[in-house]
């Protein structure tokens, strides 16, 4: 049978890349579409190179977005995000990408299906896997996306047009709020020993745990993190643990993948980048390191920057003991091993509950291809 193409656009969204798609060129949900994008994607691939496919075999960059008109009332266009796993037959539905949530709105202005003037434009977005509102904020020329300019990020070469991203009451993605389990710190135990982590759902479920408490110093690299795999090993069960305290599965072995990200905290302490360059521990108010799909992440997820933010806020959290940021600072300067990223979170506590109205966060974005990308086969018979 003969390869099937699909027209597709390749984007970079901040520090991420992916496929993106319009709804009305994708199977309805269901095996048929798993099917095209893992093939798209180049997954499985047993190499973890995803050399089949638009991959980069990383979870960072094997994505795909589906973007169709709004269904709903607040918004311009339906965003949908999938995460495709490298070396399995995965595509996780359960979470947000935030970088690639920054090329949402320059892919609906250049593909038409949202009408804006020249200058300064908002495109709503709703992201349909948090059910959440996300405002994009961009500048267009000519009727398309600018995309140069002299903004830079962490973690990306050269710079771009700045895009900011307004994430609207992003409390509860995907579990039953901004503390899933109603407590600001919970005690998971693996083999004996116990844990005393933060489970905040903000943007991104994430677990955060203190570097100390595993032995690990907080400024690793990301393969010094995954040349130790008892671990990674006991971070995974760790992650599995929490997915279950959040409500993301009623067994450690049934939480997937994407959801919760397991993340690693500490008090700042400088360190050497990807890059080589040495960043003091002044820079920055705390430190992350983040692990999804099994692989600790060479740049933090935005999400994750985003629900480090709002935990920094929440008052006697983990990462508030080890933040360094003043209570009145405008925002937090996270440090992760590609550099830093400063992230503006507003939360409150009514009642005793604890509430985020929004946060924010800049990025760039560019289109780097565009055309049609070939998939083997889907049918009837992959629907079944």
């Amino acid at each position: 049978m003969t390869q099937i193409f699909v027209p597709a656009a390749f984007y970079r969204g901040g520090s991420s890349k992916g496929v993106f798609f319009h709804a009305r060129d994708c199977p309805a949900p269901g095996r048929a579409l798993d099917h095209m994008l893992l093939s798209a994607l180049g997954s499985p691939d047993p190499y973890g190179r995803q050399l089949d496919g638009m991959g980069g075999g990383t979870s960072s960059l094997s994505k795909a977005v589906i973007i169709g008109p709004s269904t709903h009332p607040e918004a311009d266009v339906d965003y949908t995000f999938a995460q495709v796993a490298v070396d399995r037959p995965v595509v996780d539905w359960g979470a947000n990408c935030g970088n690639l949530s920054s090329a949402v709105g320059p892919f609906a202005v250049d593909e038409g299906l949202v009408s804006v003037s020249d200058g300064a434009a908002l495109v709503r977005i709703h992201q349909v896997n948090t059910k959440k509102i996300i405002h994009a904020r961009f500048n267009v020329a000519g009727g398309k996306a600018v995309t140069t300019g002299d903004f830079s990020l962490d973690g990306v070469s050269g710079t771009g047009a700045r895009i900011a991203l307004d994430f609207l009451e992003p409390g509860g993605t995907v579990t039953a709020g901004l503390l899933p389990t109603g407590n600001v710190i919970d005690t998971v135990e693996i083999d004996g020993r116990r844990f005393s982590m933060s489970l905040v759902d903000a943007s991104n479920p994430v677990a955060f745990l203190s570097a100390q408490d595993i032995g690990l110093g907080g400024t690793e690299l990301p393969d010094t993190i995954e040349a130790a795999p008892e671990t990674m090993r006991l971070l995974d069960r760790l992650r599995r643990a929490a997915g279950v305290l959040m409500g993301l599965g009623p067994a450690p072995e049934q939480v997937g993948l994407a959801n919760p990200k397991i993340a690693i905290v500490s008090a700042p302490a400088s360190f050497r980048t990807l890059d080589g360059r040495m960043v003091e521990a002044g820079e920055f108010d705390i430190a992350v390191r983040m692990l999804s799909m099994e692989r600790a992440h060479r740049a933090v997820t935005l999400t994750g920057a985003m629900c480090l933010a709002v935990a920094c806020r929440i008052e006697s959290s983990l990462p508030t003991g080890l933040c360094t940021a003043d209570a009145q600072a405008k925002v937090i300067r996270v440090g992760h091993p590609s550099g830093t990223v400063s992230v503006g979170a507003t939360v409150g506590c009514l009642r005793g509950k604890w509430n985020v109205s929004s946060a924010t966060v800049y990025r760039t974005a560019r289109r780097l291809m565009q055309g049609e990308v070939a998939v083997s086969p889907y049918g009837e018979e992959t629907s079944k």
